[in-house]
């Protein structure tokens, strides 16, 4: 099997996995006890908070463990609309290809009675900051643009938006789910107040995640009933959870530029083949993407029946965010750039891993060669293309 679905989920890795055994089979008190066994608990957990901040230049106090991104992105950003509200600030910015655990977050706050303005992103996927600079207003009390985008791996200028931000004195969040263990993030460098992230994504047990919230800034409850977190996030934390994401971080950080220099090799590879099939696009930018990213548009097919033919094939991949996999509509993401919606259909995104060699690289365009070429030997679409009756897009 090859695991070309990295951007979903990755597989934990022996350091997470090593790191975690002792916090489920030894070491299992309630962090909350005053015993001796709750205690080593605790102090694990304050272990990670600092490794976890060392990685992405924050403080420990300002690194609160939650279930995840979308947990994180909730808090963060319903956090900073509620100081925006007590200012009599009701405006946020944001951009059309965002995670829809931000997307939904917004709509919710739009019936709260928040104005939210969303940044062209063009064809390439990327926003730009003069965009930015003319949307934001006086009553602006929050920026939220991810760092890198799920589906087609986009990644965005942070720093420029995060000084921009800090010089207007409005909140910025970036949803860093995607970039956090594979580039490099620094949240003072980058002018960053807010920043979720997901700990399955670099390796990492799922269900665990965290949110970095500047000192100073307070957050709003998402689960009330306890003092867990400094009050912030109630519930017994996930000791082991919490030990293994910090595991898999260090280690991902540590390792972050050789990967990044192996897999951006292998990405260039894989869409240089792809190329090769006509009537066929690269989406997104094809330099300003992470590292193991490729996203394709293919005319004339349907993205599911090219996922389920690769599966047969060995290789497991999908046509956007894991979130939206029951989804009949084209990906939000791909309209937002520009695709139509019969081209949107026939998407595919692979997303590399680390242990992803050349010859893996390489079956993967030769299968998705002979998947799309039999799917369109079937297609009424793909002959209403080649007969002229429809003009091609692509």
């Amino acid at each position: 099997m090859i695991y070309a679905d990295n951007a979903a989920t990755t597989k934990m890795s022996s350091a997470a996995i090593a790191a975690m055994m002792p916090y489920i089979t030894e070491y299992y008190g309630n962090p909350s006890s005053l015993y001796l066994a709750g205690q080593k608990a605790k102090e694990a957990i304050e272990r990670a908070r600092e490794s976890v901040a060392r990685c992405i230049g924050a403080q420990p106090r300002e690194i609160l463990f939650t279930s995840g991104g979308s947990e994180s992105d909730n808090q963060a950003i319903l956090s900073a609309a509620m100081i925006g509200k007590k200012q009599g600030k009701r405006h946020i910015v944001s951009d059309p290809i965002e995670h829809h655990a931000v997307l939904h977050t917004l709509k919710k706050l739009e019936k709260e009675g928040f104005e939210i303005t969303f940044l062209p992103v063009y064809g390439e996927g990327v926003v730009r900051a003069e965009d930015l600079k003319n949307a934001v207003r006086d009553d602006t009390c929050l920026v939220t643009v991810m760092y890198a985008n799920n589906e087609i791996g986009t990644i965005q200028p942070i720093g420029e938006i995060g000084r921009f931000c800090r010089e207007r004195g409005i909140l910025f969040h970036t949803d860093a789910v995607q970039a956090v263990g594979h580039i490099p993030v620094d949240v003072v460098k980058d002018g960053v107040d807010l920043l979720s992230a997901s700990a399955h994504k670099f390796h990492g047990p799922k269900g665990v995640g965290f949110l970095y919230a500047k000192r100073g800034i307070p957050l709003s409850n998402l689960i009330e009933g306890g003092a867990q977190e400094r009050g912030k996030r109630a519930g017994t934390e996930n000791v082991p959870g919490i030990v293994a994401a910090a595991a898999a971080l260090e280690e991902s950080a540590a390792k972050m530029e050789e990967n990044a220099r192996k897999l951006s090799a292998l990405r260039d590879r894989l869409i240089c083949g792809l190329s090769e099939i006509s009537h066929s696009a690269l989406n997104g930018d094809a330099h300003k993407r992470l590292p193991s990213n490729v996203n394709f548009c293919f005319e004339g097919i349907e993205g599911e029946s090219l996922l389920l033919l690769l599966d047969d094939k060995g290789i497991c991949a999908s046509s956007g965010s894991a979130c939206t996999s029951g989804s009949l509509d084209p990906s939000h993401v791909l309209l937002a750039i520009g695709r139509v919606h019969d081209v949107a259909h026939g998407s595919l995104r692979l997303t590399l891993g680390e242990d992803a060699d050349t010859e893996d690289v390489d079956y993967i365009i030769r299968s998705v060669k002979e998947v799309v070429e039999r799917l369109r030997g079937f297609s009424p679409v793909w002959r209403d293309l080649t007969s002229g009756k429809k003009p091609f897009i692509l």
